[in-house]
């Protein structure tokens, strides 16, 4: 079961890591973020890229599983 299953298992806990490495990041931001006392704009421009690289991200696994489905 668990060698047929190697490669979705592999997949899932890849994606995984990579959404906690995306929540450490926003911590991290957030962190940086308060203590320098960051005007509003900036504060919005940081949030919006890093927003917009998580949609990247999950733009491409949905891109990727509906393109192996139809397979």
């Amino acid at each position: 079961m668990f060698s047929q299953n190697f490669e979705q298992i592999e997949s899932l806990v890849t994606n995984l890591a990579i959404a906690g490495l995306f929540l450490l990041i926003g911590l991290a931001i957030q962190d940086v973020l308060k203590r320098g006392n960051v005007p509003k704009f900036g504060r919005w421009a940081v949030w919006l890229v890093l927003f917009l690289g998580m949609a990247g991200f999950l733009a491409k696994g949905l891109i990727q599983f509906f393109v192996e489905a139809n397979l």
